[in-house]
């Protein structure tokens, strides 16, 4: 399968719509950080996350940033992790 490591990180203005975007990356990816997620996502996840998230935010004063790590197979994350213990992204089954 052809899926890539992607990292997600947003800042939003509303706690509203801030759960709404934590509860909807909790279905596409491993929450790291508050507002940080690892994800492990083929062509087809990728852009349904994409439609899902751009329905949510408030692109007039929220931002989310989805960084492309590469073909997740082939990354090797070098991360300088301090206090919790920092593991890259697994590749799970996906049920449909």
């Amino acid at each position: 399968m052809d899926e890539h490591l992607y990292l997600v990180t947003y800042d939003i203005r509303d706690d509203k719509r801030w759960r709404r975007v934590f509860n909807l990356m909790k279905g596409f990816g491993e929450w790291l950080q508050l507002s940080v997620f690892q994800c492990r996502l083929s062509r087809r996840r990728h852009a349904e996350m994409i439609q899902l998230l751009d329905g949510v935010i408030n692109s007039r004063v929220d931002a989310l940033l989805v960084i492309d790590l590469g073909p997740a197979d082939k990354v090797k994350p070098r991360v300088v992790s301090l206090g919790d213990k920092f593991e890259p992204a697994a590749r799970e089954p996906i049920i449909v």
